[in-house]
């Protein structure tokens, strides 16, 4: 059986769910430009690996970032979004930078980096843009009512952006986990 092998980017592929999608790929022989904001954490050079260390919640500094991202690796096929942070509690416990900086991470950095590669990806004729979402975009819950924007407002974009690809042959999609067991429920309160 002939398996096409594709160049993906994982986001967040240093831990949690980026991490094992990453290996995933990685175990099919396919090529993975992983992104993470601290590549210390990826120290056993793999083949077909390359680490991008690159935060994205900086958003002032992702438009370059991006273009750089975009002219290096040119030939990417498809995009599996998994970066992104929880943090729980009541609208007064979040001071305005907090707000800020979860939204950016969880939502305005996934729209920045789908703008930067979608033209790309439609000039190829084809392509995957895969976005790790969360229970959280389908129900509000009592102490998430940052996180559970992010989340809802990821959900609105890819339905939309699934809408405006549609006859450009670049698929959308968008899963909703519920709580996994990974290092992104080490800073909370809680776990699965």
């Amino acid at each position: 059986m002939l398996t096409v092998k594709r160049n993906v980017l994982v986001t967040g592929a240093s831990s949690g769910i980026g991490r094992a999608v990453a290996k995933y790929l990685l175990q099919q022989r396919h090529t993975v430009i992983g992104i993470s904001r601290d590549c210390t954490k990826l120290t056993q050079p793999m083949p077909c690996f390359t680490a991008v260390e690159l935060d994205l919640s900086q958003i002032h500094e992702l438009p370059k970032k991006l273009h750089d991202l975009q002219q290096t690796f040119s030939d990417i096929d498809a995009v599996v979004f998994c970066a992104g942070a929880g943090q729980f509690g009541s609208i007064e416990e979040f001071s305005y930078s907090h707000i800020e900086a979860l939204l950016n991470l969880n939502f305005t950095s996934q729209v920045f980096l789908t703008k930067a590669l979608l033209p790309q990806l439609k000039n190829k004729g084809s392509g995957d843009l895969i976005f790790i979402g969360s229970e959280a975009a389908l129900k509000g819950s009592r102490k998430g009512a940052i996180y559970c924007a992010s989340k809802f407002a990821l959900r609105g974009f890819t339905q939309a952006l699934r809408e405006d690809c549609g006859k450009s042959n670049v698929r959308v999609c968008l899963i909703n986990p519920g709580m996994v067991k990974t290092p992104f429920f080490e800073p909370l309160t809680f776990e699965p």
